[in-house]
């Protein structure tokens, strides 16, 4: 790959910046300082992270934010995906990611073959992160539920998928390639990154986290799409999401 002309370095890494700043980098802060919070409050085995919360106690006021929510956390991914999309020397951006839907059956089956190897460890790892008491209680559901809990539940998975795997993975390891980084440190980069927006439930989720952007990473480039990475991840949340919902209680989890 050509060298990048220094204007066009520093615009990537404003871009780079940017868009990490509107979106998962931002988390990233915040998980942080949760941790923080958590920790200086006592045992982190003590600690509860909840996920897609309510956000009011009237129904219709919690739908709306809570798919306004869904669509606004999206915008930094159509950003990412227009800044790509101005690079007049190279593919359109979704087969430069791999985002094209060319075989729908093989990239159902590659997700979700990916989706059991990062998702069964990924259960003992959260058990073993309780018993060790390195991981928060984490509930990924809200108290209250409704008729349609279970489409939005369904619309943050993929939401989730879409801004982590487009971002992390195509955007941000396609730019540091164009930096002339390593494919090594593209790689760890990528994978500590989507570990640190995790650590607000503790060392286990950011661990298991990392391994997982590493496996993806290293997915992404030796095959150049992203496309099955994101059926992977819509598959692991939704089945997290809504078989906690389901089952959650049988299971004496709540």
């Amino acid at each position: 790959m050509t060298a990048e002309t220094p204007p066009r370095s520093g615009r990537v890494r404003a871009e780079v910046w940017l868009v990490l700043g509107l979106s998962l980098g931002q988390s990233a802060v915040y998980a942080v300082v949760s941790l923080v919070a958590d920790l200086t409050r006592g045992p982190i085995r003590d600690a509860t992270a909840t996920l897609n919360s309510s956000q009011s106690d009237r129904q219709w006021l919690d739908a709306t934010l809570q798919l306004l929510g869904i669509g606004f956390a999206l915008v930094p991914v159509a950003l990412a995906l227009y800044l790509l999309s101005l690079d007049e020397d190279r593919p359109p951006v979704l087969e430069r990611l791999g985002l094209r839907i060319g075989d729908p059956r093989r990239d159902l089956v590659r997700g979700a073959g990916l989706a059991a190897l990062i998702g069964l460890p990924g259960l003992g790892l959260y058990a073993a992160g309780r018993a060790l008491g390195v991981t928060a209680e984490v509930v990924p559901v809200p108290d209250t539920t409704y008729w349609w809990t279970v489409p939005i539940l369904v619309l943050s998975a993929l939401q989730n998928a879409l801004s982590e795997e487009i971002i992390v993975v195509g955007f941000l390891m396609t730019r540091l390639r164009e930096l002339r980084w390593g494919p090594w440190a593209v790689l760890v980069t990528s994978a500590v990154l989507r570990g640190s927006y995790h650590l607000y439930q503790g060392f286990g989720p950011a661990a298991g986290n990392a391994v997982m952007g590493l496996v993806f990473g290293y997915w992404f480039q030796r095959t150049g799409r992203v496309l099955p990475l994101v059926v992977a991840h819509a598959l692991l949340d939704i089945v997290a999401f809504v078989g906690y919902l389901l089952f959650a209680d049988s299971l004496g989890l709540r």
